[in-house]
């Protein structure tokens, strides 16, 4: 039984790497996906190309301006004066964000009334924009703070400032809301599942292409030796893929990672047999490669879309959430950020990793059957 096995894995692995692009598609898409993501895929809004329509030019106005300035968030990319430049700016998508502020900003400030900031956001991107205004919300509320108990002790005559509540943050796991922390690990599950599902989905089929399936039947190989066989050899691959984006993740980016790596492999490996399943069961049921390819991608992509790496799953419809249960991939990911960020262990995780090993026994039960029905 071994050694048919392990002739069956031998010849998998020459299948794979004495094509040059397939060793290129296998190795290096996941480095270059990491550098994508650690640099160019990032949710942090800084450097927001503003523009200053300051009407009323009083040190007030002027001050308020510096602090959005210096806050690292805003920069000031023009001073306009007229509404149609204002409008200009925005369509030609030059600016991002525009302060405005009328006549008599200082007067009101100075005589006590509510004086008016204006800022208007190109709210194409919504998210960037909700972000630009929460900044602009705790700048100005801090000008406010500081007008406020200036009054305060000018009305008092006295050097004592009021009572005020101050508030203290601390964000654990990722102490600087770095987004590249929380997408970089996600990287992995994605690299995996994509590059198992891709490889495996084309293992059986391949065989029916080429015409060998007529001379494994004859062999006296068994449907869990043919599975194994099939199977062990990208499951190494993926484990392959799995260290070398982390090595790039912790030495490069360094993100760091806080768990149990011993857990992170045997959580990888519960994901593999879920990813290999239904690579298997595809390759099983498509008549050629290209049927086998797109059916991967059909998976592929709504198994990412509903897996929580790009989107919260509590933002979705409450059916969808339903769903994305039965997506493995949803498991994994909590798992691994879990293991890096978060550092903790299988007491936490086990409820994850117990739905991967059920996925994944069911996905493999169900090729299994499918090849029986194959090379019976």
């Amino acid at each position: 039984m071994f050694e048919r096995i392990k002739h069956m894995i031998i010849k998998e692995f020459i299948q794979i790497f004495r094509d040059p692009r397939m060793r290129f598609v296998i190795f290096l898409p996941p480095i270059i996906q990491v550098f994508i993501f650690g640099y160019a895929v990032s949710t942090d809004v800084r450097h927001v190309a503003t523009a200053v329509h300051d009407l009323d030019n009083s040190v007030a106005s002027r001050e308020l301006i510096a602090r959005f300035e210096k806050s690292g968030y805003f920069d000031i990319v023009e001073h306009v004066g007229n509404e149609g430049r204002v409008r200009e700016l925005i369509d030609r998508g030059e600016v991002q964000a525009l302060l405005r502020m009328n006549k008599g900003f200082g007067n009101d400030l100075l005589a006590g009334r509510t004086a008016q900031l204006q800022v208007i956001v190109d709210g194409t991107d919504s998210n960037t924009a909700r972000i630009v205004l929460n900044y602009s919300a705790n700048i100005a509320g801090q000008f406010s703070q500081k007008v406020l108990t200036t009054r305060f002790t000018r009305l008092k005559g006295s050097a004592r400032e009021p009572g005020r509540v101050e508030m203290q943050t601390r964000a654990w796991f990722n102490e600087n809301l770095e987004s590249r922390n929380f997408y970089v690990p996600g990287v992995i599950a994605m690299v995996v599942m994509l590059i198992t599902l891709l490889l495996t989905s084309m293992a059986v089929v391949r065989e029916k292409e080429t015409g060998t399936m007529e001379q494994l039947i004859v062999t006296p190989i068994t449907p869990i030796e043919f599975i194994l066989g099939k199977t062990v050899p990208f499951a190494l691959i993926g484990f392959i893929d799995v260290l070398l984006v982390a090595l790039v993740g912790v030495f490069w980016f360094e993100i760091p990672i806080r768990g149990n790596l011993l857990l992170l492999f045997l959580s990888t490996a519960l994901f593999l047999m879920t990813t290999l399943g239904i690579g298997l069961f595809i390759s099983t049921v498509s008549r050629t490669q290209q049927q086998a390819m797109m059916s991967v991608f059909f998976f592929f992509f709504p198994a990412i879309l509903l897996s929580g790496f790009m989107f919260p799953i509590a933002n979705m419809p409450e059916a969808v959430q339903w769903i994305t249960y039965l997506n493995p991939l949803r498991y994994f990911l909590v798992i691994i950020r879990g293991i890096f960020l978060k550092g903790v262990g299988a007491g936490i995780l086990w409820q994850h990793m117990a739905a991967l090993a059920v996925m994944g026994l069911i996905t493999l039960w169900l090729a299994s059957r499918r090849v029986q029905k194959t090379i019976a």
